[in-house]
């Protein structure tokens, strides 16, 4: 039995439907069973627990033999790395005594020691939890989401123009979700000896400017690309609904990943989910 946290998200999504169509037992955590109901069809087994429920959450990963770790997302109005670290940890003190034979954690590229840099450091704090701690462990550092842009497709759809808060040029790995569900189901069924580090991205790099051409063609309007300058990044965070602690996060990982060129892997997980196809998806006019 394969334990699924976040289950009905992009990546945990991906992961259930790679895990059924192969045959195998999967059970979905999730907060609300009433959420998950579509799986729970398709033959998944369904646990609610919270993660910021200890005894729920292990008692859910219990049941299986192996597991996928993924930290929700806070709020955004709130401060985010406080929120999520304190799940990261809530996470490893779950793992205890659970007696399962591997997990796999879903992470990010970049991920490194530090403060106020977002997801980089909150999940570099889970990857060494999980060193630490005796369940082999694979992770996988997954590259830009492509689902990131799915904010925006009412406004570039209405007013033909994206924000981006990269240079327009610049090229950034970038990865669909699906492929980073696949992955992880991959290593989820692959040996014990599996274990550390793996990238994943997507088939090349993409910039902000094949976003923009890509809503372009899947919209048939034009596509201007708007850049915020680097110094305004915290205040653009803040317009979106961002609590300051949070949007100070979030514009220094942004300039952390520019400044580190995304921490690139020499031979990634690639999957073939293309930018063009996922923003024909999601704009309703792929095939």
């Amino acid at each position: 039995m394969h334990v699924i946290m976040g289950g009905t998200g992009h990546v945990g999504s991906a992961t259930v439907e790679t895990l059924l169509a192969q045959g195998e037992r999967v059970l979905l955590v999730t907060r609300n069973a009433a959420h998950a109901d579509r799986w729970h069809r398709k033959g998944a087994e369904i646990a609610e627990a919270d993660v910021n429920d200890v005894p729920s959450l292990h008692a859910a990963l219990k049941r299986g033999k192996r597991a996928l770790l993924l930290n929700p997302p806070a709020d955004i109005g709130t401060d985010t790395d406080a929120v999520e670290r304190c799940t990261v940890r809530r996470i490893l003190e779950a793992l205890d005594g659970t007696g399962l034979e591997k997990v796999v954690a879903v992470s990010t590229g970049g991920a490194q020691p530090g403060e106020r840099i977002g997801d980089l450091n909150v999940l570099w704090e889970l990857e060494e939890g999980l060193r630490r701690q005796s369940i082999p462990a694979a992770i996988n550092r997954g590259a830009y989401y492509m689902s990131n842009w799915d904010s925006q497709l009412d406004g570039v759809r209405a007013n033909g123009v994206l924000s981006a808060m990269f240079p327009a040029d610049l090229p950034i790995p970038m990865v669909a979700p699906a492929d980073l569900g696949r992955a992880a189901a991959a290593r989820l069924m692959s040996g014990v000896d599996d274990i550390g580090v793996r990238y994943v991205e997507g088939p090349c790099d993409y910039t902000c400017n094949d976003v923009a051409a890509a809503f372009a063609s899947a919209l048939n309007r034009p596509v201007k690309v708007e850049v915020t300058p680097r110094d305004r990044l915290e205040e653009a965070f803040r317009s979106q609904g961002f609590s300051e602690a949070a949007a100070k996060s979030y514009a220094r990982m942004t300039a952390v990943s520019i400044d580190r060129d995304f921490d690139r892997a020499e031979h990634p997980i690639r999957g073939d989910g293309s930018l063009d196809a996922y923003i024909g998806a999601l704009s309703g006019t792929g095939a």
